[in-house]
This record gives structure tokens, C-alpha cells and sequence, in this order.
């Protein structure tokens, strides 16, 4: 039987035969395999376990098993020497899978938690999450067939609520830690639990106690399709709500004194009024105007014979839109002030009815509309304002469903206000002869931020925190905010809100511990009812408010009077859940503290979790829960777009660490690339991320993986206790780059102190790209693979390689702590830790080192690379060691640096350690050659080609370069050219100095014919 890929090899080699033939013979003689130098196992190359690939997906959660195991993270909470350190977790929902937003908002958590622990404090984190409320209860009820909804009870409803948010949470916890943040995962807080509940319980029975909390009925934010009312934070306007608005003329029956002498007698005399909400109509009963305003009485032919009162500023506006011709305007008859036109009686257009002009507000503007506002107390919050000041009852003629009811009269009942209903007044508006105009208008509308329907505003019987006595109080709290601009937001918003109503009319959250005389109405609601079921909850949890009769849920003083009670329905607001989060964790678990050092969570939540945090400690206990508070934005797409499933332009973390099923198109990054993302973004605004994005990033970290391979690699046979070299017995080179490393350690860690992680982040990048792999560890590969084992130019290099690799690993642990820690484990000398976060913060206080001298040397090493770029691109040059490099430098300071480090022109002497330079300047700018030359003149002359001369480059001297030349031959064993190559009679092929080495360590190359047959097979 003949193989499927016989045919496939044997087209194969037939093709490789072709291209064989075309080969010229130097062509197929430079392609033959040429044999290992002999001296090839005298070259100390590295030797390391650190791979040079992650392989993240076996070896983070190898890591981070070990982690587990040793309780790395937990002894550092519980034993560390520093203070305690709180950083408050904001509780995710339980409610769904994990998002790369979520991502952003943990990982940057864990930055500051670890960078913490390295100081030694201990960050107890205990992460929490958010398990009450609305979405959970849907998820519930929709995951069950409608026969079983209709038998469900409310405790059947709220175990399984509770079984779904604990199955969430497990999840959710696996992959939090997937990311490799740390946390007390075993002691998480939830909303759900028996000791947190009573202690939000006791924030509640706190601010009662205080006189922050009241029962009344009065207009909220209620939303027909969850059937609830709803707190600001629950609210999203989207903007393409548009609305039918309508302006409307309510007849005059009485005018006021001031407006009766300007209204011809029998005249129809109407107040104009506009609203976005026509079906509120039914519960006017006002129109309010503000007295600093001037209104006018005009008149028009398109009016017929209606007069009409509207504010003076808005009439050019009105004429246009009620149809006066182009140019023309209505008619003023008389000008008034809005306070002459208060006490006027109008009409109610659709029932029997009466009705006065008031004084409303600041909130009457002329921006829009008429300038007089129909006023319905019962479905707005300055209309309940006005209600209030005028004595007005709350009429909302409007059911939990968002129907009109039997109040609204018989036309309108049961029809949805929002839909059949709008309607249904602007055609009764119209046969009434009281509807000018109806139109389309965009505007900002609130919708429920779950269902995203509309809301309307609805008067109801709330349980509801008083902002006013609050507002004064958190605007004076002391707290820093990041970025700056948060304090203005979150100032803006206190100060801005009505009143909290906290009652939600659901059965899956902690309840209201109400109860309700059964003939009066009147609640009771003391310290000592409040007390009593706090005890019960901490014990049984909130179900047993369900289970519990009245009896036992009364305090001793009502227990006798039972039968004349009933216990509340509603629960409380799931923002009043997580708003006392202070309470049930940070104040009220051993080994934390109160008020926390931060709160770190996104900008939404200065209308959210900053805010019912912020309003329940001052109203609680007068102070702001947090010390810090700290924003981030939103994640993007690469083009700035929102991310939407269905637009497709999701990221999904667990694929960004796993990879996706198309390993090529989405390959497995690990949690330390999605981890460097994190911090390579200004996370004060909205932060993009993509396929793209991630490729950037994940080139970055493989670059800063090899560095430290390298770093490891190079320390395989060095014990710093015994091979380390003094700093005094550095070279120039070697002060000069542990001078940067200090430099770049403090950099580091003012990032870190300063929430900056992306300075941190570009300072590793930089100093581990820059200072280390494309210059100083590339200049120290002769001296560590060419040298002796224990030569002193060897030792002295590694010796900074040493404080380079245990300080550029702690510094890049809390962003990057797989690699840290991988680097830790691999380390070739003992170590006393177990884990490098038990190692402590960097310790790198090097003084800075002539820094001009090697800045302009450097700058020298880039002319001198172009030159030799420009030289190979010609093909006058292959590997820059068989160049010569000629300079003229007119910068005397310079110009004695470089005499200084240039050496014996013939041969590559060993310095001693303590001198100037590493060991020559060909070293610096490896190369075969250097010399130094009197005169542009001269260095232009010996250039191999005009080219490969260059004039004055960024160091100022002039440079040019050529073959090495003088008689040198390139060493078999350092490749550098030296005149002294076929010196030694033991290694013919080596130049004095390898030959040397050689000696010393007693190395015999092998015989020819042995190296042959080496290289043949």
C-alpha cells in the first residue's frame, strides 16, 4: 500500500533538485554546513530553566498553584510588618459571565494590592459581590416554564434566586483568580449573607435614628416593565428617545386682577402651556410661571379669536410654530409679569374641573415651550415641589403597570400611558378644541438601565433617605479623588439629587423591616422593632422575614398586639445593598478598617456605588467611607466603538489568556499579557483593546521575557555572596548602568505610589529594550562568554546583572507576577524566600554615574551602527567585528574619554577591573578597530566607500568606517580581529587573549580529525 504523502515527498524532492541545479557551485559551497568551531565548548554560554516561551496556559496555573499551596498571599495579609491596608472591593453582579471591562477593573485592584504588599503592608482584599435584586430575579423567573411561575412562592422564588447568584459567583471567582489576582477568595463578602445583611439593616435602623429616613408618598421614578420604582443609578438616558410633545391652551374662567384689565371682556383668554408628556394631562392641577419672567397676552389671526399668555422671550419662537407667515409675529396686547398673572383660574380641558396659575420655580425657563408649565404634583419632582408650597393633592391616576385607571375616567382607563394612552389624551386634547399643536421631539428621557424601556414619573407610597441634611455634609468630606475631576462630578451629582427612595416593590432583596397597623396604616419602624430583626437576621439571614410569623418578627413591646400588624412587602434598593458594604466588611470584619484607604471602581459609579457609599457613612456616622476613591473608564474597541455582541467587536478575557478556537486568529496570551495591556493604558479615560492591540503588547512582553532570560541565563554560575564585586571596583560601564537601574526603580515607584501604572510600565519597557538588550547586555557578551569562569571583568558584569534581574523583577511584579514569579523560581543562587513578594520592595540606591559621558557615548554607538548598517546595505561589510571604525572628536572631555578607553592598537588587552571603560571602547562599539584621528579630513579618507561617512553625527564627531585592517585575523574563538591570531602553538587559530584563557583553564582543543567527524555528523 503507498502512502497519501508519498507523492507530496517525492514532488518535493523533485523540486528541491531544480533549485539545486540553478545554484551556482560558491553558491551551494556557502550553503554547506560549516563546522563548529573547535573552541566552541570553551565559550560560556548561558544556562538557564527560564523559558524563553510563557507556555502561559500550563504555567500560570502552575504558578498560581503554587501560590495556593504555600499561602503565599494570605501570610503577607496576615503577617506582613506595615500597617493594614484596605482597598474596598465594589461588588461585581452576580448576574452573567465576566467582561474585559471587569478585567480592567480587578486587574488594576491587583496592581496596587501587590505593589502594597511589597512595601509591607498587608492588603487584606476581600472581594465581594452584588446579589440581590431585579436581574436575578428575571434570569429566575425566566429560566422556569410558566406553569411553574404561577405556583412560585416568595421563598421558592428566593432560594432559587439565591442558588443562581451563588453559581454566578463561583464562576466568576474562578476567573478572577484565572487573571492571577489575589484576594481572600475563600472569605468573599456577598449581599446575600446573614451578617451582611444585618449589617446593612443596622445602616438603615442608623439613619432612621438620625432623621434620614421617612415614609410618604410622593412622585418617583417607577418603571411599568419591572414594576418598581427606581433609584437614580438605575436610570439611562439613550439618546434617540423621542417623544410627541404637544402645546395646548387651557381657557381662562377667572383672570387674575392684572390680567382682567388687559382681557377684553368676553375675550377666549387661554394660558399656553407644553409638555413631552401628554398623558399627564389627566392629573393637572396647575400651570405654574416664574415671577421673574415677563409674559405677554398676544393675539394673531391664526389663533382665531383666542388671546393667549406666553412668556415675552419665546414669542418669535411660538409664532413660527403655530403658523404665523415668515416675518410675521403675534400681536402683543399687553406685557405683565409672571407674578401679576398668579391666582388667574383656567379650565381644565377635559374634565369638570378648576384650576389656578401658581408661582413655581426657577425651573420655568424660556428655553423652550411657552414659559408656563402644566403642572401635575402627582408626576413630577418640581411639580411636587409646587404641589407641596400650594397644598395640592397627589393625584396619579396610573397603576403599577403603567395604565391609566378608573380615576383617569372611563375613556382612558386601562390604556398604557406610554403607548394607546399618549395618544388617547391628544385626540381628547383635540376634540376639546384645547390641542395648538403636537410634534415630535428628542429628548433626554429616562429609561431602566434593565429592561430598557421607558420609566414615568408616578406618585406612590415610598420609603425614602432625605438628601438635604446629607448633601452639605459630603461635599465637605475630605477625600481625594483620581483624577481630579472626579470631586466635581461627584459634588455636582450630591448636590444635585432629591431624595433616595430606597423601597423596591420585589421580593428578591433584604426588606424594609417594616410593619403596618392594619387599621390605621401607620407604620412602626423604631430602633427597638429594627434591633429585634437585626438579631433574627444575623442568625437566619433576610428569608426569615418571609418565613417568620408577625409574632416573632416583633419586638417584645407589639409581640401581644400581633394580630393587629402586617410586615412590609418591599425590600430596599440593591445600591443601599452595596451602599453599606463599609458597614458589613470594612468596619465589620477582624483585620480590616474603616473608612477604607480606596474605593476603585468605573466612572459610572459616581452616579452609582461612590454615591450610596458617600450618602449612608455621612448619614450614618458623618464621615465618607473611603480615604481615596480612584476611576477608570470604559473599554473600547481598536476604532473607539462601544463594545456590542452584536456588532461582533467584543473581547472576552478568558479567550484573550486561553486563546480562541482559531488559535491563529486569536492566539493564548496568559494573564500576564492581559495584565501588561492593562497597564500600558491611560485608564483615567476610556482605554481601547483588540486583536491588534494585544499583538503590540504581547511583543513587548516577549521582549521583556527575553531580557530576563537572558539576565538568568548569564548568573548560572555566580554566588553573590561570593563572587560579587564591590561597587568602588566597578567599571565606568557597570556604575553607570546601576546608577540607571536606581533611576529607573525610583521612576517606578512614584508611578506606582501616584496610580500612574503606565509611567511604571513604559520605565521597565524602556530601561530592559533600551539600556539593557540594545546596549549594555550586548556589550557584555565578550565578558561574559569570552572571559575566564572568575575573571574580574566576568564577575564585575555580573554582579550588575545580579541587582538588575532582583530589582527589575520586583518592580515588574505587581503588574506582571507570573513572570516575576517564574523568574523567581528559576533563579541559579539560593534565596531565602519562597516567593519574590515575600523578597520586600526594591533595593537599588546606586548613585548616578557619569550620565552625560555614557549618554554621548551612546550617542557615539548609534552613529557608528548607521555607519555599519549603511556598509553591510552596500555589502562591504558582514558582522560589524570585521570593521574599523576612525573618529574625530573635537570635544576634549570626549576626546580623553575615548583615548582613555581605546587601548593597544594591535592587541585586546584585559584592564583591571577599576579602570575606566569595560575593558576597550572596541568592546562598547563592537568592533574590530578603533581609531582616533586629527581631523574630519582624515576619517572622510578612510572610509571604504563616501557613504559609510558621516560628517557629524548625533555625538558630534565625525565617523566613517572600513575593513579592519593592520594584519588582523578574525579568532576562531572571540571572532574579534586581532594581529595576534597564530601566536600560540597550542591554539594556532586563537588570539592572545583566548589563548591565555585557554591556558588558564586547561582546556585542549580536539584533534582536526575529531572535530571533523564532529561536524559531519
Amino acid at each position: 500500500m503507498v502512502s497519501s504523502e508519498a507523492p507530496k515527498q517525492q514532488g518535493k524532492q523533485k523540486q528541491q533538485q531544480k533549485q539545486q541545479q540553478k545554484q551556482t557551485p560558491a553558491e551551494k559551497q556557502s550553503k554547506a554546513k560549516k563546522p563548529d568551531s573547535p573552541y566552541k565548548t570553551s565559550v560560556i554560554l548561558p544556562q538557564t530553566s527560564f523559558n524563553q516561551r510563557a507556555n502561559a496556559v500550563v504555567r500560570e496555573p502552575e504558578l498560581q498553584q503554587y501560590w495556593a499551596e504555600n499561602r503565599v498571599y494570605e501570610q503577607l495579609a496576615e503577617s506582613n510588618p506595615g500597617d493594614v491596608y484596605v482597598l474596598h472591593d465594589g461588588p461585581p453582579y452576580a448576574n452573567g459571565d465576566l467582561h474585559i471591562g471587569h478585567a480592567l477593573n480587578k486587574i488594576l485592584k491587583d496592581f496596587i494590592n501587590r505593589y502594597q504588599l511589597l512595601q509591607g503592608k498587608r492588603a487584606r482584599f476581600v472581594p465581594g459581590w452584588d446579589c440581590h435584586g431585579l436581574p436575578i430575579e428575571l434570569k429566575v423567573l425566566q429560566s422556569m416554564k410558566s406553569g411553574e411561575r404561577a405556583g412560585l412562592t416568595t421563598l421558592q422564588l428566593r432560594e432559587r434566586a439565591a442558588a443562581f447568584a451563588t453559581a454566578t459567583v463561583e464562576r466568576q471567582r474562578d476567573a478572577f483568580k484565572r487573571y492571577g489576582v489575589w484576594a481572600l477568595w475563600d472569605e468573599p463578602y456577598l449581599t446575600l449573607q446573614p451578617e451582611y445583611e444585618a449589617a446593612q439593616i443596622e445602616v438603615f435602623g442608623k439613619m432612621l435614628d438620625a432623621g434620614h429616613i421617612y415614609r410618604g408618598r410622593k412622585p418617583v421614578n417607577w418603571s411599568p416593565s419591572s414594576r418598581t420604582a427606581l433609584a437614580e443609578a438605575e436610570l439611562e438616558y439613550p439618546p434617540d428617545h423621542i417623544s410627541t410633545s404637544m402645546y395646548a391652551a387651557f381657557k381662562v374662567v377667572q383672570p387674575s386682577a392684572a390680567l382682567a384689565v388687559h382681557a377684553a371682556a368676553g375675550a377666549d383668554v387661554r394660558v399656553a402651556i407644553w409638555t413631552t408628556t401628554p398623558w399627564t394631562i389627566p392629573a393637572n392641577l396647575a400651570v405654574a410661571v416664574n415671577e421673574k419672567l415677563d409674559y405677554c397676552l398676544v393675539t394673531h389671526a391664526v389663533l382665531g379669536d383666542k388671546q393667549l399668555v406666553v412668556a415675552k422671550e419665546l414669542i418669535p419662537a411660538l409664532s413660527a410654530k403655530l403658523g404665523a407667515p415668515e416675518g410675521e409675529q403675534f400681536e402683543v396686547v399687553a406685557t405683565l409679569s409672571g407674578a401679576d398673572l398668579a391666582g388667574t383660574t383656567y379650565q381644565h380641558p377635559l374634565y369638570e374641573r378648576q384650576s389656578q396659575v401658581v408661582i413655581g420655580g426657577d425651573y420655568i425657563t424660556t428655553e423652550t415651550g411657552t414659559g408656563l408649565v402644566h403642572t401635575a404634583p402627582g408626576h413630577g419632582q418640581e411639580d411636587y415641589q409646587t404641589g407641596l408650597k400650594y397644598g395640592l393633592p397627589l393625584l396619579s391616576p396610573v397603576d403599577d403597570a403603567g395604565c391609566f385607571t378608573e380615576e383617569a375616567g372611563e375613556r382612558f382607563q386601562g390604556l398604557s400611558v406610554l403607548k394607546e394612552g399618549n395618544e388617547a389624551v391628544l385626540e381628547a386634547m383635540r376634540e376639546s378644541g384645547a390641542l395648538l399643536l403636537s410634534e415630535a421631539y428628542n429628548h433626554k428621557y429616562p429609561y431602566d438601565w434593565r429592561t430598557k424601556k421607558p420609566t414615568i414619573f408616578r406618585a406612590t407610597d415610598q420609603v425614602s433617605a432625605a438628601a438635604a441634611a446629607a448633601r452639605a455634609s459630603c461635599c465637605r468630606c475630605a477625600v481625594q479623588w483620581i483624577p481630579e475631576v472626579g470631586k466635581n462630578r461627584i459634588t455636582g451629582m450630591v448636590q444635585g439629587r432629591s431624595d433616595w427612595c430606597i423601597s423596591r416593590q420585589r421580593s428578591w432583596g433584604v426588606p424594609i423591616p417594616v410593619f403596618y397597623h392594619k387599621e390605621t396604616g401607620e407604620p412602626l419602624l423604631t430602633q427597638e422593632s429594627i434591633a429585634h430583626v437585626v438579631d433574627i437576621v444575623r442568625e437566619k439571614g433576610t428569608d426569615a422575614w418571609f418565613r417568620m410569623s408577625v409574632a416573632e418578627l416583633l419586638p417584645l413591646s407589639h409581640a401581644a398586639d400581633a394580630e393587629h400588624w402586617d410586615k412590609g412587602t418591599d425590600t430596599m434598593d440593591v445600591w443601599f445593598d452595596s451602599g453599606s458594604s463599609w458597614a458589613g466588611v470594612a468596619n465589620g470584619r477582624e483585620g480590616l478598617r474603616y473608612p477604607a484607604d480606596m474605593y476603585l471602581e468605573g466612572s459610572d459609579q459616581h452616579r452609582g456605588w461612590f454615591q450610596s457609599s458617600l450618602l449612608t457613612s455621612v448619614a450614618a456616622n458623618g464621615h465618607a467611607p473611603f480615604k481615596t476613591v480612584l476611576t477608570h473608564g470604559f473599554v473600547l474597541d481598536e476604532k473607539g466603538f462601544k463594545m456590542s455582541k452584536s456588532l461582533g467587536n467584543t473581547v472576552d478575557p478568558k479567550e484573550v489568556i486561553e486563546g480562541g478556537a482559531n488559535q491563529k486568529l486569536k492566539p493564548a496570551w496568559g494573564a500576564d499579557v492581559l495584565r501588561l495591556w492593562v497597564s500600558t493604558v491611560d485608564y483615567s479615560g476610556d482605554v481601547p483593546v483588540g486583536d491588534n492591540i494585544l499583538k503590540q503588547v504581547g511583543e513587548s512582553y516577549r521582549k521583556l521575557r527575553n531580557t530576563a532570560r537572558y539576565l538568568t541565563g548569564n548568573l548560572f554560575d555566580f554566588d553573590p555572596a561570593a563572587d560579587a564585586i564591590a561597587y568602588d571596583d566597578l567599571p565606568s560601564l557597570d556604575k553607570w548602568v546601576l546608577g540607571r537601574l536606581s533611576d529607573v526603580m525610583r521612576e517606578v515607584e512614584e508611578a506606582y505610589e501616584t496610580y500612574q501604572f503606565y509611567r511604571a510600565s513604559q520605565a521597565i519597557q524602556r530601561f530592559a529594550v533600551q539600556d539593557l538588550s540594545n546596549f549594555y547586555l550586548d556589550t557584555a557578551k565578550d565578558r561574559l562568554y569570552i572571559s575566564e569562569p572568575g575573571a574580574a571583568r566576568r564577575r564585575s558584569c555580573q554582579t550588575v546583572l545580579h541587582h538588575v534581574l532582583i530589582n527589575l523583577s520586583k518592580a515588574m511584579a505587581p503588574i506582571l507576577p507570573h513572570m516575576a514569579e517564574d523568574i523567581w523560581q528559576t533563579l541559579p543562587f539560593p534565596v531565602a524566600e519562597k516567593s519574590i513578594f515575600q523578597t520586600g520592595w526594591v533595593d537599588a540606591s546606586f548613585p548616578s554615574h557619569e550620565a552625560a559621558v555614557w549618554d554621548r557615548l551612546r550617542l557615539l554607538r548609534a552613529d557608528v551602527n548607521k555607519a555599519l548598517e549603511a556598509a553591510r546595505t552596500a555589502k562591504l561589510l558582514g558582522a560589524s567585528l570585521e570593521a574599523a571604525v576612525f573618529i574625530h572628536c573635537e570635544d576634549s572631555e570626549l576626546l580623553a574619554t575615548l583615548t582613555a578607553m581605546k587601548g593597544d592598537a594591535d592587541t585586546i588587552t584585559q584592564h583591571p577591573v577599576s579602570t575606566n571603560g569595560v575593558d576597550d571602547l572596541r568592546f562598547v562599539l563592537m568592533v574590530s578597530q578603533v581609531e582616533l584621528l586629527a581631523s574630519r579630513d582624515a576619517v572622510a579618507a578612510a572610509a571604504a566607500a563616501p557613504e559609510l561617512h558621516t560628517a557629524a553625527g548625533e555625538s558630534g564627531c565625525a565617523v566613517s568606517v572600513a575593513r579592519a585592517g593592520g594584519g588582523r585575523t578574525k579568532c576562531d574563538r572571540c571572532w574579534y580581529q586581532c594581529s595576534t591570531v597564530g601566536a600560540s602553538h597550542a591554539h594556532p587559530g586563537v588570539c592572545a587573549r583566548c589563548a591565555s584563557v585557554l591556558a588558564a583553564t586547561g582546556f585542549v582543543a580536539p584533534a582536526p580529525e575529531v572535530a571533523a567527524a564532529a561536524a559531519a555528523q
